[in-house]
């Protein structure tokens, strides 16, 4: 494994070590020795999630509130699909944000996104597999999320936003402004 950038601070962009040959490929998705001597981190993930969505399914952005707010480790398995994190770390240089990239099961990126991030993405291809490791369990009393189209944040999504299939939860998520008390 390797990383690759660090797009916000303590957000990682990291490319697994992938050996291919005729038969297809075999990679590691995580090894926590290499993943704490790569990130210099010692994160401990208690959940691991699988989603599914079609073309133009869009999810986000998401995050769980103190006290238990979560890192993740994201990577698609199948398809390919743009992903989205915004810095919400108030006293971060980078605050408010974004960092958006493709990932994809040819690339085989991962996304490290640390506490304090909101996350969502935007489905690229037919059908999308998105798997990703969580450091503390999901609560749904804490569930929070703004707005994927908040103006504040103006994140660029490609394509036609009216294609963009959302969930009724997604559509009705307040303004970042509203959820941060700005």
């Amino acid at each position: 494994m390797k990383l690759v950038e660090e797009p916000l601070p303590g957000c990682l962009l990291l490319q697994p070590d992938v050996h291919m040959d005729r038969r297809g490929f075999f990679y590691e998705f995580f090894n926590q020795k290499t993943f704490e001597k790569i990130t210099g981190l010692s994160v401990k993930f208690v959940q691991d999630n699988l989603a599914e969505s079609r073309k133009n399914v869009l999810r986000g952005m998401h995050f769980q509130k103190e006290p238990y707010a979560q890192s993740k480790l994201v990577s698609v398995v199948q398809g390919k699909l743009l992903d989205v994190v915004v810095d919400l770390r108030r006293n971060s240089p980078t605050f408010l944000k974004y960092y958006q990239i493709v990932l994809s099961d040819e690339n085989k990126r991962q996304l490290f996104i640390p506490k304090g991030f909101a996350h969502g993405y935007l489905a690229l291809s037919d059908q999308v597999k998105i798997f990703y490791k969580t450091d503390a369990f999901y609560h749904p009393e804490y569930d929070a999320g703004f707005r994927f189209d908040d103006p504040h944040v103006n994140i660029p999504w490609p394509g036609n936003v009216s294609e963009f299939i959302l969930s009724e939860k997604d559509m009705n998520l307040p303004s970042v402004e509203q959820i941060l008390n700005l």
